[in-house]
Order: C-alpha cells, then sequence, then structure tokens
C-alpha cells in the first residue's frame, strides 16, 4: 500500500508566454490578485498573485490535496513584502479552478495526469510578472504539491531551490534530487501527521546540499495547517526563499562541472544500499546499533514495502522475505509489515509461517499508530483472506 505520486510533462506553446506577458497587469504591492491561467486544453484555472511592485524573482505555491490555494495567502503576502513574486495555483478540479470533479477514482487519476501541464502554465504566469530580464524561481508544495514542485524544479532549470511540507515524490522525483545536489531543500512535517515526519525527512535525504533543513514540530498537523498551528514557519519559509533567491541566490552550476555532478545524499544511499546483495543484513545492522540522536534518516515503511513488493513480482520471494522482515524489525508496531511478509512467506511455499504472520497482523491492527487511516479495512480484509484461505479444510 504505497502512496503513489504520477506525473506528466507537458510544454507550453510559445505564443501562451507571450499572450501570459502581454497581459500582465501590475498588481498593487502586497494585495493578491486573483487571476485566470487557461491550460493548454482550454480549461480556465484560477490563481493567486502577489507583486513586490518591482521586478524580482518568483514562487510557484502547490497547494495540498485536501485543500486549495488560500492556504498560502499568508506566505504570499510574505514573500511579496520581501521582493518575491509569488502565485498560488488552484489544481483543476479544485477549488475555483475548471475541471472534472468526480468521486470516480479513475476519473480523478486521469485529471491529476493533467496536473504537470497546468502547473506549466501558472509558471509561465508567474514568470511574465516578474519584470526580470532573467528570473529564478522557488517552489513549494505541501502534501500532493511536494510531488508538483519537485516535478516543476526537474522540467525548469530556472527553479532554484523547494520547500516540501508533508508530502513524498515518485522514483524519478527522488533521482532528480540526487542528481542535483547544488539545489537546496527546506523541508518541514510535524510528528502528529501519521508519520509525515519520516516520510519528509526521506525524501529530502535524496540532496546533500549541505544548506538543506528541516523543521520538526510536535504537533500542527497536515502540510500547511502547519501554519494555523506555529506562526514561526510561513517567516522561516519567506526568509528562505529570500536567501536563496536574493540574498545569495543560488546559482545552477555548469553542465559537466564538478559542482554539477550527481551527489546522492543518505535516501538514496540507503534505497540503493537495500538493493544490493547483502543491503538488507547490513540495514539490519544498523538498525541495530544505531547510536541515540543519530539524524540518517531510516527506510519509511513504504519504501521497504514497496521494494518487497517489487521483488515478489520478479518472482524473487526469498529477497522479498528479507526485506519484508527486515520492515517488521523496523516498524514492529505497524500491521502492515506482517501482512506484507505474510504475502511473501505465502508465495515462498512457507504456509506455517504465512499463517502465523496474517493472524499477527490481525492481532496487531487495534493498537496500530495508523489503525484510523483508511488503510485498516484493506489491511484488515487482506490478512483475514489469507487466514481463511490457509485454514480451509482440504477437499
Amino acid at each position: 500500500m504505497r502512496r503513489s505520486a504520477s506525473a506528466l510533462s507537458l510544454s507550453l506553446p510559445l505564443a501562451l508566454l507571450l499572450t501570459l506577458a502581454a497581459a500582465a497587469p501590475a498588481a498593487e504591492p502586497g494585495r493578491g490578485e486573483d487571476l485566470d491561467v487557461r491550460a493548454s486544453d482550454g480549461v480556465v484555472l484560477r490563481a493567486t498573485y502577489w507583486s513586490p511592485g518591482k521586478p524580482g524573482p518568483g514562487v510557484l505555491l502547490l497547494h495540498m490535496c485536501n485543500s486549495d490555494r488560500t492556504a498560502w495567502t499568508g506566505l504570499g503576502r510574505l514573500l511579496a513584502a520581501k521582493g518575491i513574486h509569488a502565485l498560488a495555483l488552484d489544481y483543476r478540479g479544485y477549488g475555483e479552478s475548471g475541471g472534472e470533479r468526480s468521486d470516480d477514482p479513475e476519473a480523478r487519476r486521469r485529471e491529476r495526469e493533467k496536473w504537470p501541464g497546468d502547473v506549466d502554465a501558472a509558471f509561465a504566469a508567474l514568470r511574465a510578472r516578474t519584470g526580470a530580464r532573467s528570473p529564478t524561481f522557488g517552489a513549494a508544495g505541501g502534501s500532493c504539491g511536494v510531488h508538483q514542485a519537485v516535478q516543476l524544479a526537474s522540467r525548469h532549470p530556472e527553479v532554484r531551490t523547494l520547500v516540501l511540507l508533508a508530502g513524498d515524490t515518485n522514483a524519478e522525483g527522488e533521482d532528480f534530487l540526487a542528481d542535483n545536489p547544488w539545489l537546496p531543500v527546506f523541508a518541514a512535517a510535524a510528528r502528529d501527521d501519521h508519520g509525515e515526519v519520516v516520510w519528509t525527512r526521506w525524501v529530502q535525504g535524496f540532496s546533500a546540499n549541505p544548506a538543506n533543513r528541516f523543521a520538526e514540530y510536535a504537533d500542527g498537523g497536515h502540510g500547511t495547517e502547519i501554519f494555523r498551528v506555529h506562526a514561526d514557519l510561513e517567516p522561516a519559509i519567506a526568509g528562505w526563499f529570500e536567501e536563496h533567491l536574493i540574498a545569495r541566490p543560488v546559482e545552477r552550476p555548469a553542465a559537466g562541472s564538478p559542482a554539477a555532478a550527481p551527489r546522492p545524499g543518505p535516501s538514496a544511499e540507503i534505497r540503493d544500499s537495500l538493493l544490493r546483495p547483502g543491503g538488507v543484513a547490513a540495514a539490519r545492522a544498523r538498525h541495530a546499533a544505531k547510536a541515540e540522536g543519530t539524524s540518517a534518516p531510516r527506510p519509511p515503511e513504504g519504501v521497504v514495502n514497496l521494494l518487497g513488493y517489487q521483488q515478489l513480482q520478479d518472482d524473487e520471494p526469498a529477497a522479498a522475505i528479507e526485506l519484508f522482515e527486515l520492515n517488521v524489525e523496523l516498524y514492529p508496531d505497524s500491521a502492515n509489515v506482517y501482512d506484507s511478509l505474510a504475502d511473501a512467506y505465502l508465495a515462498a511455499g512457507r504456509r506455517d509461517d504465512a499463517l502465523s504472520t496474517a493472524r499477527e497482523a490481525l492481532a496487531r491492527l487495534p493498537a496500530d499508530p495508523a489503525q484510523d487511516d483508511p488503510r485498516e479495512e484493506a489491511i484488515r480484509g487482506a490478512a483475514q483472506a489469507k487466514v481463511d484461505q490457509l485454514t480451509k479444510p482440504a477437499e
């Protein structure tokens, strides 16, 4: 049950960029201006733009999937006050933007496949309003907006820094961060947000930039919800963008230079090591001997889970068992890790082990920290199905 993120790269025609540039009105400094952004298929997207009243860098703000662009209002004002143009977009199907609104998962998936092109349209609208001859940019994303922000940076070399709040990305996004160590990343999450501190640290850990910063809060909820609880986070983010876009602007190194060479961060090293022979044993040894207060990220449960099921798909049940047993050691309170291990035991023909482990998954569910998660019933159903299968009398 790995969380997924999808990306679709779409380019904007030159004519659209020129139209946006010609239609860019001057906004009152610091005051949000609502505007329409037309997507490549004609859908009208709604956005809010904050102008500093002078040429400068820009920041694109990408909201969570349980929110809309208004979550960025306070930060947009702070950025404009620091001389940074800011634009917050409502994704299609959200807020005041056009697009299909549906409870059907397949319909939602089809709409989300169009988001990267919509984000590019918003980026073009922001670029047209900066007034700078060669503008540079930052991007901030919350939850599902984290993936959109990372993918925007991968498509547009003018993006020089990222702010990621409680979210993840896909393998391509992880590789982008590992391959571009010059790009600094600010990340934040709260400990009361269902494991998002672990996930967000994991994503940031693919970057090896020494300037990276992580803000961890005891509470505050999910992503931009933290703004309502901790008044320091928005000013910290605004200060981050001011530092990396104005005070000491990040320069993208020339291709082929030593500074441009890929330099995987700790998360990339851990992910890659797990897939090498002996990698799981080494990870178990690190976990057993870890020092108090270590800042090295451990692989999130979902990452190890995903790698394990990939091994099952490749008909490598022994390798999958290794990964799932590691997950049991790392996350012993999770019901899901036992259910996944039971799948691997069953694939390997170890029926007694599969039965006892499936029963353990059911026993762990009442005390599972994620018991209120929508996954609970799915885990219960999967584990019970294995128990029923393995205890069915022979015919």
